[in-house]
């Protein structure tokens, strides 16, 4: 049978079957899941249409879909995310339809959302909402068939948060990103070790002793700090929570405006969901050498467009380091102001996404097991499951944990005892 298909270049599936087969052996939490898939095929007869970064983490998680009994069709959540040798790899050898082609063009983007769509799937996956914003807006017609819909990062369930409160939202949304198993570790560690990996794939630029600049102090932006102050930077957080702003000071950071931030930062990192975090004002008044780059989701952190019309100048000096010549002053752009993590490295650990991937899993379990039951609303993962994922993590790295006894947990939920 032939499979439809769009990536870089077939040839390169042997490499992608084997980093695909090395990141899975780094998967305990999701082969688990993935085995018990494989005997009950929960989700048989579904088709799931996913849209995230293509990366051999990913690839390991349309395979437990596919043990599961789903038919999978995979598209890109980012143009610089894609590892062809993997979209190749997955075509190739495991025959899943792919669209995904490392560096593509705007157009074609999009063209392969569509192409992902076109399979009329009853669960969607996100990293994102592109493909749930699609769905609502131009394959409207497409809407009646999905039992729900996952979505994978923060920015996604922004998205996702403001089309319910606008009672814009026509299916039932799981938003993976709210579980503890996901943002407590793979926001903070994840983004942390990912993004200090890009920026030095990057540039090879020395971190300690410079003056590293975080704009956001949410679960990625703590790991961005922390990791940046292991190396040896002098790390500056912005915020415009005042909690977080608090918080980011008592774990020893400097807290300043991004105004300020400006005048002293040597690597800037913005990780916040939100746009133009750091404006043409702010690269104008930056240092000369000054190294600029986004862990947020989409290109819009850095006004990128604004740069543009103000540069007398523009060079790639390295793979993912571009050079903007500002008046005579040069700052330095990595991964086109997308992802640096993607863009310039490979992305989050495979131990790290095998907590969030086994997420993704089980909340198309969860649409399948209640299909019909949930309204049109963003729903977060039941507690049981989170903690599921957790003890099956612990598990496999032969840690043990204490547990309630029954005279503790009829302690704790008892009013009548006190002091």
């Amino acid at each position: 049978m032939s499979i439809q298909y769009d990536v870089a270049d077939l040839s390169l599936a042997p490499q992608g079957e084997l980093k695909i087969e090395w990141a899975g052996q780094q998967m305990p939490v999701l082969a688990t899941i993935k085995n018990r898939f494989k005997k009950e095929k929960p989700l048989k007869g579904i088709t799931i249409a996913a849209c995230l970064h293509v990366t051999s983490e990913t690839a390991n998680l349309m395979l437990a879909l596919k043990e599961g009994g789903a038919s999978v069709v995979l598209c890109a959540s980012n143009p610089l995310s894609t590892q062809d040798m993997v979209a190749a790899s997955l075509v190739k050898d495991f025959g899943i339809p792919t669209f995904a082609v490392h560096g593509e063009n705007n157009k074609t983007y999009y063209q392969h959302l569509n192409q992902a769509l076109d399979f009329n799937p009853q669960i969607t996956m996100d990293d994102g909402g592109d493909l749930i914003s699609l769905l609502h807006t131009k394959r409207k017609n497409l809407i009646k068939n999905i039992i729900g819909s996952s979505e994978e990062t923060t920015t996604g369930v922004i998205r996702l948060k403001a089309m319910e409160k606008d009672k814009a939202l026509k299916v039932p949304v799981l938003a993976v990103n709210e579980s503890n198993t996901k943002h407590m570790f793979d926001n903070r560690y994840g983004t942390g070790q990912s993004t200090i990996d890009g920026i030095i794939r990057a540039t090879n630029i020395l971190l300690a002793g410079k003056t590293f600049v975080v704009g956001g102090y949410g679960w990625c932006g703590r790991g961005i700090a922390s990791r940046a102050r292991g190396m040896g930077a002098h790390v500056v957080v912005t915020e415009v929570d005042p909690v977080r702003a608090l918080e980011a000071l008592m774990d020893g950071f400097m807290v300043m405006k991004m105004d300020e931030a400006v005048k002293i930062g040597n690597i800037f990192v913005s990780a916040t969901g939100d746009k133009h975090v750091i404006t043409t004002t702010h690269l104008k008044k930056m240092k000369e050498g000054a190294v600029v780059a986004n862990s947020g989701h989409f290109d819009v952190e850095i006004d990128m467009a604004g740069l543009e019309k103000l540069a007398t100048k523009k060079r790639t000096l390295r793979p993912s380091l571009t050079e903007y010549t500002l008046s005579g002053k040069k700052v330095y752009v990595l991964g086109e102001g997308r992802l640096v993590n993607l863009a310039a490295a490979e992305g989050h650990p495979a131990e790290v996404m095998d907590m969030s991937f086994a997420n993704q899993a089980l909340a198309a379990e969860y649409f399948v097991d209640h299909k019909g039951k949930l309204d049109n609303k963003v729903y977060v993962l039941p507690k049981e499951l989170d903690n599921n994922v957790a003890s099956l993590k612990l598990k496999a790295m032969g840690v043990s944990y204490d547990r309630l006894t029954p005279e503790q947990k009829k302690y704790l939920s008892s009013w009548t005892e006190g002091t």
